[in-house]
């Protein structure tokens, strides 16, 4: 993940996401580099828009903001394995909207 967050960072400053640019950060930050893992992550973001691959994680990720209340007199019961089930699936969404940072 730290090789994924020095190049979220270098975008956010307005760098160029390159190898010597992602060593550099990870270097600051006293993260021994491997090469091959700065090579991929680099060629996996060259075509990639960062910006949208973030806001469509960001969307993923939102939680639902408008919940239907229960009709009158109608006590809503929770279904706890349906929330967590519910709740993994967002998680995944989210996941896989950070998946488009790799192409």
């Amino acid at each position: 993940m730290e090789y994924v967050y020095a190049a979220m960072l270098i975008h956010k400053a307005g760098g160029k996401v390159d190898e010597a640019t992602v060593k550099k950060v990870l270097d600051a930050a006293g993260v021994k580099t491997d090469d091959a893992r700065v090579k991929a992550l680099v060629a996996a973001l060259e075509n990639v828009n960062i910006d949208e691959a973030i806001e469509k994680a960001a969307v993923a990720a939102a939680p639902v903001a408008a919940v239907a209340a229960p009709a009158e007199g109608e006590a809503k019961v929770e279904d706890k394995k349906a929330d967590a089930a519910e709740e993994a699936k967002k998680e995944e969404e989210a996941a896989a909207g950070l998946g488009a940072l790799f192409g």
